[in-house]
């Protein structure tokens, strides 16, 4: 009797210590958990339910989003481990949309380039306005070396580049283009300007590698060659012929070098300024800021190609050709200087306001679904 009783008693204990093992804490535990981790949830759901689509958003905010999601996942582990099926189901609701915004197969959208181009370029190279200027001064200065050295010897000239290559820029412009090219011909040309302005601006960049002496030295060379150049056809007196010709692509095809030189700088200096970071990891944190300038001054060249291959060779009169000129130097002034300037207003006053944008009835419903 008494060992059935002891048997007995022992089954009750150890049922009482599972129910202990099972049961008590876990509630306290959950609500600890939820309001531990409540305002990142409620972060997530504001980054993903706002009006405007991830890819849109500020490197910040994506960068955010990225952070939310590592953590998400990470409670989603232990949720599914230690506690009930609500929260186990929002946060894989949550933990979805989150994967989905940031890796999902998204359409190519014109307006993601237009975000860039239109807003992030210019506000990224007013930013960076120093190397801008350094770059502007390591190309023209030697153009102007160059342009005035030759008009005023023709030995510098050829010192600088050989006398057949002088004998064909001659060639070039001996005529003019009042008669214009056949449109086969411009469609070729333009191939070749894209071909050729891209491998000038890139090797500007690219070099920057080198500590930045890279961009310094083509852009120096270029600048020599190109006053050299100009400098001679102006010379033996074609100069109206070829100013003519580089006045409408010239504001799209100099401003997109000295902008890859400013980045290759941007690029050298970051590997001899690290600010603590390894070299590699420096460069790594501007290259959010260089992606920008190499995107925008890719788009330039792009426009001043099609504008040498098309326009520039036109039997359009001068005059006309000096004004499209006049008005290309503007646009590209205004992109550069008043680009994105309204759009970062707006951004900083909602900032300083503290006043997130407001949810949509979608980010609603899935704040009351929180657990």
């Amino acid at each position: 009797m008494s060992g059935s009783t002891s048997a007995r008693s022992r089954a009750r204990g150890g049922q009482t210590k599972t129910k202990k093992k099972k049961a008590p804490g876990a509630p306290q535990h959950q609500d600890e958990f939820i309001a531990q981790h409540r305002a990142s949830w409620s972060e997530l759901e504001d980054l993903l339910t706002s009006s405007r689509e991830l890819h849109r958003k500020s490197p910040y905010e994506i960068s955010r989003v990225a952070t939310l999601y590592r953590s998400v996942c990470a409670d989603l582990m232990r949720a599914r481990s230690n506690f009930g099926p609500d929260v186990v189901r929002y946060l894989e609701g949550l933990a979805g949309r989150a994967h989905n915004a940031l890796y999902g197969a998204r359409a190519y959208r014109l307006s993601a380039l237009w975000e860039l181009v239109a807003h992030h370029f210019p506000r990224t190279l007013r930013k960076r306005w120093r190397l801008f200027l350094i770059a502007n001064l390591l190309l023209w200065v030697p153009y102007a070396f160059g342009f005035f050295g030759t008009l005023a010897s023709i030995e510098f000239a050829e010192t600088v580049l050989p006398r057949s290559q002088l004998m064909m820029m001659e060639a070039m412009y001996t005529e003019g283009f009042e008669a214009g090219r056949d449109a086969a011909t411009d469609s070729e040309m333009a191939g070749f300007y894209i071909f050729n302005n891209v491998g000038i601006a890139f090797r500007c960049f690219a070099t920057g590698i080198l500590f930045g002496l890279g961009s310094i030295f083509y852009a120096v060379y270029n600048g020599v060659v190109m006053g050299v150049s100009i400098g001679w056809v102006v010379r033996v007196g074609y100069g109206h012929n070829i100013m003519t010709f580089v006045c409408g692509h010239s504001p799209f095809e100099m401003t997109a070098i000295v902008i890859s030189t400013g980045a290759g700088l941007q690029m050298g200096w970051a590997l001899i300024k690290t600010d603590g970071l390894t070299r590699l990891g420096s460069l790594r944190s501007q290259a959010g800021e260089l992606g920008h300038l190499i995107m925008g001054a890719a788009v330039m060249l792009v426009i001043a190609a099609f504008i040498e291959g098309y326009w520039s060779p036109s039997s359009v009169p001068a005059p006309i050709k000096w004004a499209v000129s006049g008005l290309n130097w503007t646009l590209v002034g205004a992109w550069l200087f008043l680009g994105g300037r309204w759009a970062g207003r707006e951004r900083v006053a909602k900032a300083a306001a503290g006043a997130p944008p407001p949810p949509s009835a979608a980010s609603s419903e899935a704040k009351e679904a929180t657990p």
